[in-house]
């Protein structure tokens, strides 16, 4: 028979995942046509080819892929999120919780810098979960002329490229790297700035400084990860020439960028990155802390 500490903690680690699930399936609803946005223009050569569309900046590209490619073209790519995206923000939540005890480092309760690398540590597990759902998304993302099944994506990965990280892991390197990066800093910022500001008594204002606190902490880790995130796009995309293999590793897609298009092309994407990540990173942890303590309460 379970006693009762061991009750609370499988409770706990129920509430976390449910809360975390359910945050980020609201999270991808809402924002998801702003990460097709972000794809197009990482991916986005500084010569584009004969005919294709150029998108100058995240409203213009929304106008251009809603008036050559109807509404909901905004939305390709949205099922291998809902796929993986919901129990994995829910598993990286959980898993997120459990590593803050390991990185404490002798403090009573944890720091800004045990909140950063138990979010990094969740965030790098995690890749090797979503990296295969990633590829299939961007693919289906990058597609201008028409929708692409999911299924017909996977099918034609595997069969041409394999599983391995010419197929479904390809742009892993970039990935890790870019999770590591994007949640050290988002999880410390935002609880740094959390003990920075302090708590109003009101409700509705409490719940405002931590949207504002947590879309700033988004932005800011934005800023630190577009560079890799960039990389990752090329990588895990379709190569601007059939056949060849222009965007394989991160550093060298780094270097290949820079050389080509300057050093502006590094930050390729970083509005819509900051226009999705931003407001949507808010609604996810401001979320999944009252879905959390909303649980708790009712013992659902």
């Amino acid at each position: 028979m379970a006693t009762p500490s061991e009750e609370t903690v499988h409770s706990l680690a129920y509430w976390q995942f449910l809360a975390g699930g359910l945050s980020g399936f609201i999270e991808i609803i809402c924002f998801h046509p702003l990460d097709v946005v972000k794809t197009r223009m990482q991916i986005q050569g500084a010569h584009p080819f004969g005919g294709e569309v150029v998108y100058t900046c995240p409203l213009d590209a929304i106008v251009k892929i809603y008036r050559y490619e109807g509404l909901f073209s905004l939305w390709k790519g949205i099922v291998p999120p809902i796929c993986v995206e919901t129990p994995k923000r829910g598993g990286k939540f959980l898993m997120y919780e459990s590593f803050k005890p390991y990185f404490q480092f002798g403090a009573p309760k944890p720091t800004p810098l045990t909140h950063a690398m138990a979010g990094s540590m969740a965030a790098i597990l995690e890749s090797f979960i979503v990296n295969p759902f990633e590829v299939v998304k961007i693919t289906q993302q990058a597609h201008r002329e028409k929708h692409l099944k999911t299924l017909s994506v996977v099918k034609y990965i595997i069969k041409h490229d394999g599983y391995g990280i010419k197929g479904l892991y390809r742009g892993i390197t970039a990935l890790v790297a870019r999770n590591a990066v994007f949640h050290f800093g988002f999880f410390g910022f935002y609880n740094a700035l959390k003990d920075i500001v302090p708590s109003p008594e009101d409700k509705t204002y409490n719940i405002l400084r931590k949207i504002i606190i947590a879309g700033l902490a988004s932005s800011l880790a934005c800023v630190m990860s577009v560079t890799l995130d960039m990389a990752k796009c090329r990588i895990q995309g379709p190569q601007p020439v059939k056949g060849e293999v222009k965007y394989q590793w991160t550093i060298s897609t780094i270097k290949t960028t820079f050389k080509e298009e300057g050093f502006r092309s590094l930050f390729k994407g970083l509005g819509a990155m900051i226009l999705r990540v931003g407001p949507g990173g808010a609604m996810l942890l401001v979320t999944y802390e009252y879905l959390f303590e909303f649980l708790k309460s009712q013992h659902i």
